[in-house]
């Protein structure tokens, strides 16, 4: 598999409030983005492979709505994130 249990700990440590905290929504963006950059990459290959397409195209939504509740909920760590992952150019 492309991300082991050892990859989304260190993950989820840099992102999260801890390793095991696996619920924060800091760590549910990362690991959204993560996935979302792997099958990208996937896609450029296999340009015909449509049910990878609508999987990735779910996710983003996932990821734009965890977001939008972290912007309305606390505005800095929202900057934060996205400034960590450069999601916004």
């Amino acid at each position: 598999m492309y991300l082991t249990a050892e990859d989304k700990q260190k993950l989820f440590k840099k992102h999260g409030k801890s390793e095991k905290d696996t619920g924060s929504t800091e760590g549910q963006i990362a690991l959204f983005t993560h996935r979302i950059e792997h099958l990208s990459q996937h896609l450029k290959n296999n340009q015909k492979d449509f049910n990878t397409e609508r999987s990735l195209v779910r996710l983003v939504g996932k990821r734009r709505s965890l977001l939008d509740y972290l912007m309305k909920k606390d505005i800095e760590r929202y900057r934060a994130i996205v400034k960590e992952l450069k999601l916004r150019k």
